[in-house]
């Protein structure tokens, strides 16, 4: 069982972001990624709909034989991980709950900043998690819909995101916010932007943090305590990624999210 693949699943190809630091943090692991690329966004998708769609890719993950799932979408892990994890006999882990940890961790001020799709910030579920680790914390979350689109484009720097990034921060300004969670996978994109208006608006250091890289660590640390990690072999673990949609506009995205070119994306239907 430990040599089989790790599921992970995103609305689109911004889990691919997950995906990468995975591979980097977990380099015997082999991964099968499903981007739901045909029905995204789901950022403005209804709860029931949400759940829907994540326990019908999980299934999907599930059978093809994957040992643990990795809900590589803020917006899923927000509506779904629930039900997902009680639907399913495999273990399950979200990327809200490491990154929140992190950036309770980072806070000096206690008073945190969340950026994420309307459905994530309207779920509440940064909030729930930040506090359950301290009750005292104070977040201020904010939609921050023109930011998936501007990551799929390759407009991650230059006066557009700029503008858009300051008009998204500005309800943050004259608070004492000194961490900003990325609460989207494709926004680790616009981070070093995002960083840079931020810091101008507040005028202060502020911390910038993904769920990518604590999602990896939290997955290692998962593994290993399920016994699940894949042994060292002498050849590469071998990926695969489908997507339910091959378009040229996702395909020209793909190695801007994952950091190389991927060249066996497959289509799959659900």
């Amino acid at each position: 069982m430990s040599q089989a693949p790790l599921g992970v699943f995103d609305s689109g190809i911004g889990g691919l972001t997950v995906a990468r630091r995975i591979t980097q943090r977990l380099p015997h692991e082999a991964l099968l990624y499903l981007g739901d690329t045909a029905r995204v966004p789901w950022g403005n998708k209804s709860h029931e709909t949400i759940q829907r769609y994540s326990l019908n890719i999980a299934f999907r993950l599930r059978d093809e034989g994957a040992k643990a799932l990795v809900v590589a979408c803020n917006t899923a892990t927000a509506h779904a991980l629930d039900v997902l994890e009680e639907r399913l006999d495999l273990p399950v882990l979200g990327v809200v709950e490491p990154v929140a940890r992190a950036a309770a961790q980072a806070t000096r001020t206690s008073t945190l900043g969340v950026l994420g799709t309307r459905a994530t910030v309207a779920s509440g579920a940064y909030e729930r998690a930040l506090r359950r680790l301290d009750p005292g914390l104070r977040v201020l979350a904010q939609p921050c819909p023109l930011f998936v689109p501007l990551a799929e484009e390759g407009w991650t720097d230059g006066a557009v995101p700029r503008e858009v990034a300051r008009a998204y921060l500005r309800p943050f300004a004259g608070e004492p916010v000194d961490t900003l969670i990325l609460g989207c996978t494709h926004y680790p994109l616009l981070a070093s932007i995002i960083q840079e208006v931020a810091q101008d608006l507040l005028q202060r250091p502020v911390a910038v943090l993904d769920s990518a890289g604590a999602t990896a660590e939290a997955l290692a640390t998962l593994l290993h305590e399920q016994r699940l990690l894949a042994s060292s072999g002498d050849a590469p673990p071998a990926h695969r990624f489908w997507m339910t949609d091959l378009s040229s506009s996702f395909a020209e995205g793909w190695s801007r999210f994952f950091g190389a070119a991927l060249t066996d994306v497959e289509h799959v239907d659900l």
